[in-house]
């Protein structure tokens, strides 16, 4: 009985889980190094081709340690959606603290943000490769840990 019960409770965890994130098409991170993320050092992303025409939201995820030495970042992220050969430019200013200086998200040591990136208009099959690099004025910029990617197809 217990064993049954316990099978009926882990199966309708995971139902929703998994109906949480049913609009989730693609989320990954890259690390870059803590000590310094160099200005040539361009993150690649490869999404996958969708399955389905629709709306597409992206966001720009970032986790930042505490010695990061700025109140922002600014990112330039390409966003080159196959096949048909379109590329999208985006330059993200992405602040990090409020008007105080400080931490604009909760963290003890890393800080997690998230930033809505212009929607794409996907047709099926349509796959998208997605460069980021920093566009700051040090060569070197420490404190940045990991850089993500989500996709999330619009309800």
């Amino acid at each position: 009985m217990r064993k049954s019960l316990a099978i009926i409770i882990a199966a309708a965890t995971l139902l929703v889980l998994a109906a949480c994130n049913r609009h989730l098409v693609y989320d990954k991170f890259m690390h870059t190094p803590v000590a310094g993320w160099e200005k040539n050092d361009t993150l690649l992303f490869e999404v996958p081709p969708v399955s389905q025409a629709s709306t597409y939201q992206s966001r720009l995820e970032l986790r930042v340690v505490d010695d990061y030495p700025f109140v922002s970042i600014t990112l330039i992220v390409e966003r080159h959606i196959y096949p048909r050969n379109e590329v999208r430019l985006d330059t993200l200013n992405c602040p990090l603290t409020d008007r105080r200086g400080n931490a604009a998200e909760k963290g003890i040591s890393y800080h997690q943000y998230i930033f809505d990136m212009s929607p794409i208009q996907l047709q099926q099959g349509d796959s998208i490769h997605v460069r980021i690099r920093h566009d700051m004025k040090r060569e070197i910029l420490p404190g940045v840990s990991d850089v993500g990617i989500m996709m999330l197809k619009a309800p």
